[in-house]
């Protein structure tokens, strides 16, 4: 009998036991690199069914992992192998923490028996990787592997969830106990339901505070996506009639041109409301660290975390838990009012559409703009416009990815990706691997500055490998552009391009070289007609358009470490 068998008279080896306990959390895929220490578990993944994606860099698999749970709402796994395995994907995993993205890295280690003689590929894992994720630990005994596997994804999934991370010591993960010495939990029965409602009396208050506000503004941020909030929000804002603005995640709650859905007035707003409603987004730089919102306005946050709630900003009300529940449950509460104000914002509403529109006419030039270089709001606006009901979008760069933030809507929820808070560079490739895996019907459009695509674009031959199409385009200025403005900015042009300047490259043609689809635009007539063709190409693709490394997005101007 095999070692993974599960006779009740046969033993059963600890990686066995992992892709036991995986099969158990409803994984279906792991991304992987190879390496000595965790080849058992691809053994116990093939008896399982689980999928094995492997790809040449650590970081690309634990991305792959974050971008997997994001799209699929259920945790994401990556398998690397000890010392510089496990360290290549210590940035996936920051990033996942930074994101609140649910997801468990497993990581190799020497034979419990080599402790501290120097081992191969020996590195202290738990200790470096604790302050980037929820919970971190070693597996003591293989009896034990498939109870720490669901124990971790318990942690993951525990609030506002994140990274969870097990090393396994090779003597562990190789031999075998007899099978009824190891707990395998049930599928389904060793987790408990995450959807906290918030404090009642709270939900009571913010109905009331909403129902007698004549200006008030929502962000709906990360964690409405997370919690599948989209029609409880959804229905609130267009009972009560309320101005919605959305980052993050949060993009596509509202459809573009619906009259709640607003973008580009959000400043406006959120100096002029009577009432802001933060839903989980802390207060981080992305919010100015609270110092954006009016000091006269009643401000309510709603979050996962309570230790976010109040963090960096004072609040009036402040409500933990799930925001699908608690938005639902507001909706109700409010109600139970016979006048919800809903008709008297209709001049608020009015106001802020007129800002947009402002806003919208001021930039209209660019996005219709016919200049070479192609000015990137150009590129963005076609993008957008290339979009359909189901493309998912996934942005991966700095300042061009800034442009797109402020022009690209996605047409649905779930449908937008980026790297998030830790701002890192490297993410669009194993997003779009974990995307197209799990969503197979979906197109994916992905856009990439010219450095972000170089950092994990090898594993583009992954894509071309397991045959996962995708509409690529890089906006190649090349140059680090969100970067040489700093410079400029702070040193001058004499020294604006010290470190930040890229070489050339058409990008089209390593598309072709390893197997996809690739052009070089230069004339932005060009872009659609090019983005279409990539699509009917069927393959992974690279549309490599030149922009004008010259221009840069006001958001790139407008940050504060520049002043």
């Amino acid at each position: 009998m095999s070692r993974g068998d599960t006779d009740d008279t046969t033993t059963i080896s600890g990686g066995h036991l992992v892709a036991k306990a995986l099969k158990a959390e409803g994984v279906d895929v792991i991304f992987t690199l190879c390496g000595g220490h965790i080849i058992d578990i691809y053994d116990g993944c093939a008896d399982e069914g689980i999928d094995v994606i492997d790809v040449r860099h650590e970081q690309v698999a634990a991305h792959a992992a974050d971008g997997y749970a994001r799209v699929t709402g259920r945790p994401g796994c990556a398998v690397v192998t000890a010392g510089p395995g496990t360290t290549d994907a210590v940035t996936g995993i920051a990033n996942a923490y930074r994101a609140e993205s649910p997801m468990l890295v497993i990581g190799g280690q020497g034979a419990l028996s080599q402790h501290k003689m120097g081992s191969l590929q020996d590195l202290p894992h738990v200790d470096m990787i604790a302050p980037i994720s929820k919970f971190a630990s070693s597996v003591p005994h293989t009896a034990r592997v498939a109870d720490m596997v669901s124990m971790a994804f318990r942690e993951a999934c525990n609030g506002a969830p994140g990274p969870a991370f097990l090393e396994i010591p090779r003597d562990i993960l190789d031999a075998s106990v007899p099978l009824e010495q190891a707990r395998i939990p049930a599928k389904g029965k060793y987790r408990a339901s995450t959807r906290q409602a918030g404090d009642p009396e709270a939900v009571e208050r913010l109905a009331d505070l909403l129902v007698r506000s004549e200006r008030p503004s929502i962000l709906l941020g990360n964690q409405v996506w997370t919690t599948r909030a989209t029609r409880s929000a959804t229905e609130l804002v267009r009972a009560l009639n309320v101005p919605a603005y959305m980052n993050g995640a949060g993009r596509g709650t509202l459809p573009p041109g619906d009259p709640h859905h607003f973008q580009l007035s959000r400043r406006y707003a959120f100096t002029n409301s009577d009432l802001i409603i933060i839903v989980g987004t802390p207060f981080d730089f992305r919010m100015g660290y609270g110092k954006r919102l009016s000091p006269d306005a009643t401000v309510v946050q709603i979050d996962l975390n309570y230790a976010t709630v109040g963090k960096n900003r004072d609040i009036d009300l402040g409500i933990v838990g799930d925001a699908d529940v608690i938005l639902s449950s507001v909706l109700q509460a409010a109600s139970g009012y016979g006048d919800n104000g809903a008709a008297r914002r209709k001049e608020w509403l009015e106001d802020l559409r007129a800002q947009e529109q402002k806003a919208l006419d001021k930039r209209a030039p660019l996005l219709s703009s016919s200049a070479s270089p192609i000015h990137p709001y150009r590129l963005v606006s076609e993008i957008n416009d290339f979009l359909t009901e189901d493309s998912i979008y996934i942005g991966d760069g700095g300042d061009i990815v800034t442009f797109s933030g402020q022009v690209v809507q996605p047409k649905a929820p779930g449908h937008w990706m980026d790297p998030g808070p830790l701002g890192t560079l490297g993410v669009g490739i194993p997003f779009v691997m974990a995307a197209k895996y799990a969503r197979p019907d979906k197109e994916v459009v992905a856009l990439f500055g010219d450095g972000a695509f170089s950092l994990t674009g090898w594993d583009f031959e992954t894509l071309v490998r397991f045959d996962l199409p995708f509409v690529g385009i890089v906006g190649n200025n090349s140059s680090m552009n969100q970067i040489r403005y700093g410079q400029i900015a702070k040193y001058g042009a004499d020294r604006g391009e010290i470190g930040n300047t890229l070489g050339d490259v058409p990008y089209s043609e390593f598309a072709r070289m390893l197997g996809g689809y690739g052009e070089e635009v230069r004339d932005p007539e060009e872009i659609g007609p090019a983005l279409l063709r990539a699509r009917e190409s069927g393959k992974p693709s690279l549309i490599n358009v030149w922009i004008d490394p010259d221009a840069y997005a006001p958001g790139t101007m407008n940050q504060t470490m520049y002043k």
